[in-house]
């Protein structure tokens, strides 16, 4: 162990494009743009299974959902070995190991070799002593609702405030004497998008760019519902005007924009206390939303919105060339890469009884090894990228969509009917049916892609959609 510190910083559903250094000139993000600035973007970030749980046991165990036959929010418990999980391990080796915010594991508050963990529910057991505070989330949205709602609470009393509060709180009161491991986790930008007012009048007259249609999604009712399932059940975008929708990603950006502006007080005060240099700061979030695109909503599918996500590194003093600082690294990075990099950064190795399938971002800097090929599944959804191509197949009547993400990096262009393709399409099916095979996933019959749900109608996917109720009672903000 080499003394330096790790701050891992995660948002919950912010997708890719919304960092203002990296190209979106309609967001406020300073602070991201520093880590941009002086850490190294990966600019070709991909969560394996585009839900909360199965991608916070990923960070947590290096291994992708599908390793464990864990791709989808609910059922049995997270599979993470407290003993093997990456706090688990760090704290065995002497770090001092804190989580703080939306951890969203099951059991909910199974610390998985934290020393110390603080919960969203935390939160709201402390704010329930402070009447005088208000209510949060007092406005009737749920947790799945895109439609746009103003926090009825001020920022003081966010529960985004709070993480960082109660962050800085960790850093000021820990055991000197040891390096930490900080998670930092926030719940926004996920829905309700119901930012504080003050960050709302930044974006109320901001131009947003429009939802993005390709040549496979103008109709939403042409959608092969294995694709448009989630989206029906978790936000039905379909249902909203272009004004709405423009308000919810004006909300949305919000949303990140508190995120960004309170990190700036956590960077202050690492600073202060001086720890800044010394520690390894990552940035990510564990998976995006569609926001409108392709007529989608929320997460799960593999589109670009929902599955690209956002993730930098500010690597400690030392740890790296300086030249690199303010680079992009175009190989293809997962949240299975969090694991080994963390070790890497404070050369811990890992347990020899350890299936690791991330690697270390370190290393690929180093140009020891390079991805380009990544696989991922969320329950009948599933995904290969190789190269700059993308294919994508549903269980649930076995559409197929075929993208190439170089020249096409929205997917308006679906190539799976394109006779120009037919090889690059052949492949992918073969490399798709390999993995099921090896993974020992459904999908394969005589060798062949086979689907294994039924395709169901739009009639009978509408009635299911759950817009994820919220009481002033029971705050569930675990249980999106």
């Amino acid at each position: 162990m080499n003394g330096t510190n790790i701050l891992l910083i995660t948002t919950d559903q912010q997708r890719f494009d919304t960092i203002a250094a990296l190209g979106n000139k309609n967001i406020n993000t300073p602070h991201l743009n520093w880590l941009v600035d002086r850490g190294i973007t990966f600019t070709r970030t991909y969560t394996d299974a585009p839900v909360c749980i199965p991608a916070r046991a990923t960070i947590m165990n290096g291994q992708y959902g599908y390793t464990n036959d864990f791709t989808l929010n609910y059922g049995r418990p997270s599979p993470i070995n407290s003993s093997l999980s990456l706090p688990g391990i760090l704290t065995a080796a002497g770090m001092q190991t804190r989580a703080q915010g939306k951890m969203h594991f099951n059991p909910n508050r199974k610390n998985y070799g934290f020393e110390h963990m603080e919960i969203l529910e935390d939160y709201y057991r402390q704010i329930e002593k402070y009447p005088e505070a208000g209510v949060p989330s007092n406005h009737g949205l749920g947790q799945n609702e895109m439609e746009v709602a103003i926090s009825t609470v001020d920022e003081t009393h966010s529960l985004t405030h709070w993480i960082v509060d109660r962050s800085i709180d960790f850093l000021e009161t820990r055991d000197e004497s040891r390096p930490f491991f900080l998670w930092t986790s926030f719940s926004k930008p996920h829905p309700p998008f119901d930012p504080c007012l003050n960050y709302w009048l930044l974006y109320q007259n901001t131009e947003v760019p429009p939802p993005i249609y390709g040549d496979w999604s103008e109709n939403p009712e042409k959608i092969c519902p294995g694709y448009i399932e989630s989206s029906r059940y978790l936000g039905f975008a379909e249902r909203l005007t272009q004004k709405q929708l423009a308000d919810a990603k004006r909300a949305y950006y919000a949303c990140i924009t508190q995120i960004d502006y309170n990190l700036g007080i956590l960077f202050a005060r690492m600073r202060e206390l001086n720890i800044l240099d010394n520690t390894t700061i990552i940035f990510t979030s564990d998976h995006g939303e569609m926001l409108g695109d392709h007529h989608l909503a929320a997460k799960q599918v593999f589109f670009e919105g929902s599955a690209h996500i956002p993730m930098i590194i500010l690597p400690a003093k030392g740890l790296i060339d300086e030249s690199l600082r303010g680079t992009k690294c175009e190989s293809i990075a997962s949240l299975a890469d969090i694991l080994p990099t963390c070790l890497d950064a404070v050369d811990i190795k890992a347990p020899k009884n350890l299936k690791i399938d991330g690697i270390s971002l370190f290393s690929q800097l180093r140009g020891k090894k390079i991805r380009n090929l990544f696989f991922g599944s969320c329950g009948h959804l599933h995904c290969i990228i190789e190269n700059n191509y993308k294919f994508l197949w549903t269980g649930m009547g076995g559409g197929e969509l075929l993208f190439d993400l170089k020249n096409d990096p929205y997917e308006q262009s679906n190539l799976s009917h394109n006779k120009s393709y037919n090889t690059i399409l052949e492949r992918m099916r073969k490399l798709l049916i390999e993995h099921l095979k090896n993974t020992k996933q459904k999908g394969v019959k005589n060798s062949k892609l086979s689907p294994y749900l039924k395709s169901l109608s739009i009639n009978e996917i509408r009635p299911n959609c759950w817009p994820g109720f919220h009481s002033r009672k029971r705050p569930n903000e675990v249980m999106h």
